[in-house]
């Protein structure tokens, strides 16, 4: 599944389509009531997206999936860093800032965190976990840099606002979606044994952890797709923006900013 990205003239990407490079890319009468009021001020209207955006480099970030099997979110995050200027290993994340929190038994019988409050096994051997756990990581390591920088989950935000907000002004965004944009389904069920504040679900409960979960960080958009940071691909990854748009919506529309 994972492709080694060559960088030597042309950057390659990888999709069901890719079709751009990065270069391509009546008048009212008032009473006297009226005219005393306060004015109202005219409605703000919504800026416009240009027709496509690459934030500048950030396709050079790319890191091959190789090692932590389990750790696209720890690769994503890495990517993310290292774009904004930081200079993060991916397993010292891994090592020293994961929450992990293991998960026993087979079947039926199975136990495990609310993916929301920590890392289903370990990013060498596991499941995965969600954005707010992962924000949470996340602002470790940036108080261990004395950085004024935070992590910000979000969930329902549209990609085309995330693009509007954050992609078109330099900044990229970590997506939950699918490997490859593949359909999701339920592989692993099992009764929930750990929460913190962020959990959707109680002590008890059961948790289903849906097969290709993948975590991706957006950089860039065209009139038909959005470009990714892929680690699983290990090269920019291009997507359908209506595929990406069905499988974001399908992991929760959740995402992170570090901003």
């Amino acid at each position: 599944m994972v492709i080694v990205l060559t960088l030597v003239v042309t950057i390659t990407l990888v999709s069901t389509g890719c079709q751009k490079s990065f270069q391509e890319m009546g008048e009212s009468v008032s009473t006297a009531d009226e005219a005393s009021a306060a004015p109202t001020e005219p409605p703000t209207e919504k800026p416009t997206l240009p027709d496509s955006y690459m934030i500048p480099g950030a396709e050079a970030y790319v890191i091959p999936q190789t090692e932590l099997k389990a750790g696209c979110e720890t690769y994503a995050c890495t990517m993310l860093m290292n774009i904004l200027g930081f200079d993060l290993d991916e397993f010292d994340f891994a090592d020293n800032y994961l929450d992990c929190r293991p998960v026993f038994g087979e079947g039926d019988s199975m136990e495990g965190p609310d993916m929301n409050s920590g890392f289903a096994g370990t990013a060498y051997a596991g499941w995965g976990v969600y954005a707010p756990s992962m924000a949470k990581s996340m602002n470790k390591y940036l108080a261990d840099q004395n950085s004024s920088l935070k992590a910000y989950n979000y969930e329902g935000v549209s990609l085309e606002d995330l693009c509007l907000e954050y992609i078109v002004n330099d900044v990229p965004v970590m997506i939950w979606a699918t490997t490859a944009m593949q359909e999701p389904y339920v592989f692993d069920t099992w009764t929930v044994n750990y929460v913190d504040e962020n959990a959707k679900t109680e002590i008890g409960d059961k948790f289903d952890w849906l097969a290709h979960e993948h975590c991706l960080v957006l950089i860039g958009f065209d009139e038909e797709q959005y470009y990714f940071d892929d680690s699983a691909a290990g090269c920019v990854s291009c997507f359908d923006k209506e595929l990406v748009d069905e499988r974001y919506h399908q992991l929760g529309t959740q995402c992170i900013v570090v901003k």
